[in-house]
């Protein structure tokens, strides 16, 4: 069985031609599901009764809730839903993100990072990554989508650039590119067809500029060092739309002292860009300590002194592990 949901219009196009409907019988299909998302093929009735009992034979769309809701004391919530996966929606006066996973677990293997330390258990199609909009209370009042959950976004590109192409698609829900971003460690290969062909937003998870002690911390520096990563991405044009920001975790006397800040200012010289910190949050799995305020504060203070924008992420949802770096997919 086929999921529509997660279908873009060409692929939609290509079902139906397989099933002898009439061409314009996919657009129609994606009306239902991305206009007015339809929950059952049945209730598609511009599609005579022949087209959606034939349709209901082969396909089906994939529309799951969540099994579990928590919510934080600053009024965040994390959803987890049955393949394991977790989302977080944080509202913040007029804007309401949410955080998505492309994958259950990741492969990256990260030493900061609860979800690295989970190991990998499978990619996530379009339709597992779209439901996780489509099935929470809070979709109508979603203003930005970030793939910064749990697995890697270029590790599941196909799969992250059909969601991106439903979220932004005249014929799907015509967002701006500007209201998503993407994340990655840096999969070159990956990470220059996203910028090829996706206009959304780029975060590059960096979190030491000094090669080797990325290494320490994050293993895909060996395969993509930070140096041919940045020297990629100074191949585009970084001055209009589309935006590039670096996220830059805190660990105490590990990459937060002035050293390291003039390391990273280095780095990105002549890039147009923004640094995000990050509180590190604190965890079992993972062996480092958060940077204290002062310090964070200086750090943030070079950068900004020395031409590079930087701000700090607010932490939010740490109470319930939804915090950067927490999701897991735990069930009780």
């Amino acid at each position: 069985m086929i999921n529509l949901l997660g279908m873009t219009l060409m692929q939609l196009q290509e079902l139906c031609a397989a099933e002898g409907f009439p061409k314009f019988t996919a657009k129609q299909v994606c009306d239902w599901l991305y206009k007015k998302r339809a929950e059952s093929i049945e209730t598609m009735t511009n599609l005579s009764l022949a087209q959606r009992a034939r349709l209901s034979e082969v396909a089906y769309i994939g529309r799951e809730a969540p099994v579990r809701c928590q919510v934080s004391r600053d009024g965040t919530k994390k959803y987890l839903f049955g393949l394991g996966v977790e989302a977080v929606y944080i509202p913040d006066d007029d804007r309401a993100t949410l955080c998505v996973s492309c994958q259950r677990g990741c492969k990256m293997g990260c030493k900061f990072c609860v979800t690295g330390q989970q190991g990998f258990h499978g990619h996530l199609a379009a339709g597992d990554i779209l439901n996780q909009l489509f099935s929470i209370p809070e979709f109508e009042s979603l203003t930005n989508v970030v793939f910064m959950g749990m697995g890697e976004p270029m590790d599941n590109l196909d799969a992250v650039l059909d969601a991106c192409a439903v979220l932004t698609s005249d014929w799907g829900l015509g967002w701006s590119p500007k209201r998503i971003t993407v994340s990655t460690v840096g999969i070159i290969p990956s990470m220059k067809r996203f910028l090829d062909e996706c206009p959304c937003h780029l975060a590059v998870s960096l979190h030491n500029a000094v090669p080797q002690e990325r290494l320490a911390m994050m293993p895909v520096q060996k395969a993509y060092p930070l140096n041919q990563v940045l020297a990629l991405l100074r191949q585009y044009d970084w001055s209009g739309q589309r935006r590039l920001s670096f996220e830059y975790t805190m660990f105490r006397g590990e990459n937060d002292d002035l050293g390291h800040a003039a390391k990273l200012v280095e780095a990105l010289k002549g890039l147009e860009c923004r640094v995000n910190l990050i509180r590190f949050h604190e965890s079992d799995e993972a062996p480092y300590k958060t940077s204290m305020p002062s310090t964070i504060a200086a750090f943030q203070n070079y950068l900004n002194r020395h031409g590079v924008t930087c701000t700090l992420r607010a932490s939010r949802g740490q109470d319930i592990d939804a915090a950067c770096g927490l999701l897991a997919g735990r069930q009780e």
